[in-house]
């Protein structure tokens, strides 16, 4: 394969940028050293299990059919939640080196499937574990910190009960971070930092604030930075606040000493706070609307290169109108897969439903009902399990993919941002924020509680006529707003490929009225519902640890059998 003629070039008087000439030849080069990769035998790799291994496969599916997570997610979770297990449960720091707690890591994410087997070098524990040890430290000096610090009370058990739950509140904080730099380091995507130096520099130059917003200009740029990695690379909160703790503390990239991470410490609480500013910022929501059609831009674009580095730059160099021809080809696949997607998402949250309404069923509604001396009414609980799922099977078949209008404005978006010609000229000025007086604020706030009202009394109406008691009511309700709120998620992975604006219509703007407070407490329901999860809280506190144990037990033994084995032939 011939490295591609990165020149420039004024063909047709279109100029590819400089940034795209290197997205182009990062792409080239992670795809040759692909092609180049040779499994060295001789590298030892860590090995498990096959058969054994299948346990623990299948216990981490059990558990994420009860705990909904996104599935880009799921193994960033699942580290933290073994370093949780590990760190605070088991309180393996007392007897284990930040090395053993990297290869027990390592070697549970392969067991459970999130990594290949035989496939990672054990040249990789020690790497993990200077990751896994500049967060202990941290956590360590940072508790020093607290405990040190005096609180404004003279009563000893309000001041302990403070301690306490601020050290819970930065231990779990710590751990998420470690868990977001474990996940980016296993991850290892030289293409998305490219992806992100390029997004970033292009936006950086093009949003302005208006001047009502003027005083968060010296904080514009990083929220540029957080918005980017909201909206391309997906990161939740918890990743969010790893990606602000690096932006604040620089040094932490760089292997930091023990004299930095103890100066970092001293700050930890300021830190923590400020990150917390900036995570909910004012200008963050409008901020997305604008990075989410660069982010769809780019992804396409990337998905163009990838099918031939070297083939696509001569093309579009040579020959600028083969580019649409091939953005439509990508948009056309894109669009397939994410309804495949979709379909995914909604069968998994509809096993999640039905398991968490059935159990609601017989444990909680049958029970609540006969103890009032009510009659069970069979016809509401065949609703009350049945209509969730119909719901979101609904909402699924009607969730449509995007237009060709949707695919013309990605082709003019991807113009914008490969050839000089077609940059932006004009910046993106951010809305002025809107200053509503104490009196209309009430009247909106008075309006709105009206429409949780009418919303929800007519549902009660509705199910009261159909002599639903008021336990089913409650409990339908409940799952009402929660898979209210599940079709939203569900069908977001549609919304993030929409650049195109939908259009407003009267029916539109009447189902957002009187739907929103539903969903708007369905939000709150699902934000709380899984701290509180019960099979969540189950299966991580009173089955995974001993599950973990008799796991990593049974493999010792048929390592045991097997050299034994070895030595009678």
């Amino acid at each position: 394969m011939v490295s591609p003629n990165l020149q420039k070039t004024s063909y047709k008087e279109l100029t590819i940028t400089e940034n795209t000439k290197k997205l182009f030849q990062i792409i080239f080069k992670v795809q040759k050293k692909e092609d180049k990769k040779e499994v060295d035998d001789d590298t030892p790799k860590i090995k498990v299990s096959e058969v054994i291994s299948k346990m623990a496969f299948f216990y981490e599916k059990i558990r994420n059919t009860v705990d909904y997570e996104e599935e880009y997610l799921i193994r960033k979770n699942a580290i933290e939640r073994i370093l949780k297990r590990q760190i605070l449960i088991e309180g393996i720091l007392k007897t284990a080196s930040s090395e053993d707690i990297a290869e027990i890591l390592l070697t549970e994410l392969i067991r459970a499937g999130y990594l290949p087997n035989n496939k990672i070098p054990e040249t990789q524990i020690p790497k993990v574990g200077v990751i896994i040890e500049k967060y202990i430290k941290l956590r360590n000096y940072s508790f020093q910190v607290l405990e040190k610090k005096k609180f404004n009370t003279n009563i000893i058990g309000e001041k302990t009960i403070k301690l306490i739950q601020d050290k819970n509140e930065l231990s779990s904080w710590i751990i998420a971070m470690a868990a977001t730099e474990l996940e980016e380091f296993i991850s290892d995507d030289k293409i998305k930092e490219v992806v992100i130096s390029n997004m970033y520099d292009i936006l950086s130059s093009n949003i302005k604030l208006p001047s009502n917003l003027e005083k968060y200009k010296n904080e514009l740029n990083i929220q540029i930075y957080i918005g980017i990695y909201r909206n391309y690379l997906k990161f939740d909160q918890e990743m969010l606040s790893y990606i602000s703790f690096k932006y604040f503390n620089s040094v932490w990239s760089k292997n930091p000493s023990e004299e930095d991470i103890e100066k970092i410490a001293l700050n930890i609480v300021d830190i923590y706070k400020a990150i917390n500013n900036q995570l909910n910022h004012e200008v963050n929501k409008q901020l997305n609307k604008i990075i989410k059609r660069y982010t769809v831009y780019f992804s396409i674009f990337v998905d163009v290169i990838k099918k031939n580095p070297v083939n696509v730059y001569e093309s579009i160099r040579q020959n600028p109108d083969s580019l649409p021809k091939k953005i439509k080809d990508i948009c056309a696949k894109k669009y397939k897969v994410i309804k495949s997607k979709l379909w995914r998402a909604a069968v998994r949250s509809i096993i999640y439903i039905f398991i968490t309404k059935s159990i609601f069923v017989v444990i909680l509604e049958i029970p609540a009902i006969k103890w009032l001396g009510e009659e069970v009414n069979m016809m509401s609980l065949i609703i009350n399990i049945g209509f969730p799922i119909l719901f979101l099977f609904l909402v699924t078949i009607f969730t449509g993919t995007p237009k060709s209008n949707n695919t013309q404005k990605i082709i003019n978006g991807i113009n914008e941002i490969i050839f000089k010609e077609h940059e932006r000229t004009e910046a993106i000025t951010l809305r002025k924020t809107v200053k509503r007086s104490k009196k209309r604020s009430f009247v909106f706030g008075f309006v709105y509680a009206l429409m949780f009202i009418v919303s929800f009394g007519f549902v009660v109406w509705i199910l009261d006529k159909m002599a639903f008691s008021w336990v089913s009511i409650i409990i339908f309700l409940f799952f009402l707003t929660l898979i209210s709120f599940f079709s939203i998620r569900i069908r977001k992975g549609v919304r993030d490929l929409m650049v195109v604006e939908e259009k407003e219509n009267i029916l539109n703007i009447f189902i957002v009225i009187f739907y929103m407070p539903i969903l708007t407490v369905g939000k709150w329901l699902s934000e709380n519902f899984s701290r509180v999860n019960v099979f969540v809280f189950i299966m991580d506190f009173i089955i995974e640890a001993p599950f973990k144990v008799f796991v990593e037990i049974t493999e010792q033994w048929t390592k045991y059998v097997q050299e034994r084995k070895d030595e009678m032939e």
